[in-house]
């Protein structure tokens, strides 16, 4: 392993998967399971650093393509890396920027050297390869980098395509693309101090993401992620090919679930043993008035929480639900007061991370399978 980086389970649920852990990293200890705030361009939208430790936060995540953008990773290493750049003194986690490949995949060239970017904000042509993935990784400084892959997303067919074993085709030609660049990767790092988290591709194909599993292992890395799932398959499929792949993984290695996903897809996940979680849902779904509460998902905009005296959440202890009411956050979003968006992202990044810390608890006191229950059977309504 990386200097200064180390997993160890600390509890392992009977019958279960499930267990929490302890990851230690040059700037501090990660309690596991874990829910990592999305920091995108190096700050969650409306929330200072220090609420974000108030609120329990461990460990964030930014993302290498966008501050490579912007401002440029030599500014963020002058001065002092994400940690000194920031003031957010705890562990860091960036992405490859891999993910590119599928959200600005109208933007973007991919070929077996790397992947070739239009830039959105003035057009400037970019090159992101394996090697220049670590190099930009290793100047922004974070605890932990990730490995430049190919994400894969299945297309629906249409009229005239070819039968769908075409789309199995462009999966296995992805997961490999993935595994030679993760030892391009691997091959590239300098830093001693930096761990480095290989990637499980391979879509939906439980054969494929089994391969890609054995082939990252063997290549080597301080933890092992799984990408390319939340983008469109069921709740059930997803936990499976999770399962399956975390057979394959060393059980002394953290396991990372990337990009995903609502209250029961993180437990469905800690259920099959992964200790690592983001997602964006929290700050993004908070900002168009979804709330998630003990009680199931809320839509505060709603007109029957005009006059509502209750706070959003009788039993979260956030900064939001222990001084406002329904009816003042309803007011502060339907007016547009930028308030309104910051005490929403305050409540469900405090759910989100109280959430993983009850998953931790009931899995030490082996009662992970009734919160489990819980949790899944809450309103699964539609989010913004």
């Amino acid at each position: 392993m990386a200097d200064g980086f180390e997993f160890a389970v600390t509890t392992s649920q009977p019958g279960s998967a499930a267990r929490t852990g302890v990851m230690t990293t040059p700037h501090g200890r990660v309690e596991t399971p874990a829910f990592m705030t999305v920091a995108t361009y190096g700050a969650v939208r409306g929330v200072t650093p220090n609420e974000l430790a108030a609120l329990g936060a461990q460990i964030l995540l930014a993302n290498t393509y966008h501050l490579h953008e912007r401002p440029g990773e030599d500014v963020i290493r002058e001065l002092g890396g994400l940690h000194g750049f920031t003031s957010w003194r705890g562990p860091w986690l960036t992405d490859s920027g891999g993910y590119q490949v599928t959200s600005l995949s109208d933007r973007m060239r991919l070929e077996e050297a790397g992947i070739t970017f239009s830039s959105p904000l003035d057009g400037t042509r970019r090159q992101l390869t394996p090697e220049r993935a670590i190099e930009i990784q290793e100047a922004l400084g974070p605890d932990i980098a990730m490995v430049l892959d190919e994400c894969h997303r299945p297309r629906a067919e249409q009229p005239g395509e070819p039968h769908p074993g075409s789309d199995e085709t462009r999966m296995r030609a992805a997961m490999e693309r993935t595994l030679r660049w993760a030892a391009r990767c691997r091959d590239a790092r300098r830093r001693s101090d930096q761990a480095l988290f290989g990637i499980v591709q391979g879509g939906l194909s439980p054969e494929l993401r089994k391969q890609s599993a054995r082939g990252t292992v063997e290549v080597g890395f301080d933890g092992y992620a799984h990408g390319g799932l939340g983008l469109g398959e069921e709740a059930s499929e997803r936990a499976a090919l999770v399962a399956t792949v975390n057979a394959e993984l060393p059980e002394t290695s953290p396991r990372y679930l990337m990009g995903l996903g609502r209250p029961s897809d993180l437990l469905d996940a800690v259920a099959a043993g992964v200790d690592l979680f983001d997602c964006v849902l929290p700050t993004r779904n908070g900002r168009h008035g979804v709330l998630f509460t003990s009680e199931g998902v809320m839509h505060i905009r709603n007109a029957r929480f005009r006059d509502d005296p209750e706070p959003p959440d009788p039993k979260c202890d956030c900064p939001t639900c222990t001084r406002y009411s329904r009816a003042y956050l309803r007011h502060l979003l339907q007016v547009g007061e930028q308030l309104g968006a910051r005490l929403a992202s305050l409540h469900n990044i405090r759910f989100y991370l109280r959430l993983l810390g009850q998953a931790r608890q009931a899995i030490a006191e082996d009662r992970f399978e009734a919160l489990h229950r819980e949790v899944t059977s809450l309103a699964d309504e539609k989010l913004a």
